[in-house]
């Protein structure tokens, strides 16, 4: 697929109400229905995250949502309990900090699964850009102008870059697919992505 340019991209300042009702309806049943068929993995990863490694089963950190305010979000961790001890740094494709169960759960998107709680408690959708650091939005806002534009929706589970690149995108480029997602928001486009998500987790392309 082409890369769309980011000079072509213009935000809608407004979104329908009707849209964000249907899509907030979406989010609460969908996640609700996710955490039932799934649950036997809140079961099964928390031990072989502790078989595997030292640590928290449950890795929590502050991201920020809809209009630049914070949240805490949950994963299943994947990565060692000292993978920043040289500071903050972007996560990306072939990560040595991730460990060996890690690298299972990043690669079938299960380490996201506690990220449906967020979703139910309405700071995340399941659709939209991944949530990022405060302090990733404030280094990026030097070269990357427009990065802050990604906070005018609510983050998501996963999103038009996610399945376009993923850890393989940079975070311009990542900006590009999130700001075409933004500006041709509808339930089409929401349906498109949970199905191409659907795909990648059992391709793994």
């Amino acid at each position: 697929m082409e890369k769309p340019n980011k000079r072509e991209v213009q935000i809608h300042g407004n979104t329908k109400k009707s849209y964000l009702f249907v899509k907030r309806t979406i989010d609460i049943v969908l996640s609700l229905v996710a955490l039932i068929l799934t649950g036997i993995f809140f079961i099964f990863i928390p031990i072989v995250i502790k078989i595997d490694s030292k640590g928290p089963v449950i890795y929590k950190q502050e991201r920020l949502k809809k209009d630049g305010k914070p949240f805490m979000v949950y994963k299943f961790r994947s990565m060692r309990t000292d993978a920043e001890k040289n500071g903050a740094q972007w996560a990306c494709a072939n990560d040595d900090r991730v460990t060996t169960v890690g690298k299972f759960i990043r690669k079938t998107r299960i380490d996201e699964l506690p990220q449906l709680f967020n979703i139910l408690s309405g700071d995340m959708s399941i659709v939209g850009p991944r949530p990022e650091r405060p302090m990733f939005y404030d280094e990026f806002e030097k070269t990357i102008p427009d990065f802050r534009k990604r906070l005018v929706v609510k983050p998501g589970l996963t999103g038009w870059a996610q399945i376009n690149g993923g850890y393989d995108l940079g975070p311009a480029e990542k900006l590009v697919y999130d700001l075409e997602y933004i500006q041709n928001q509808s339930i089409g486009f929401d349906l498109k992505c949970m199905v191409k998500t659907v795909s990648v987790i059992f391709t793994h392309e």
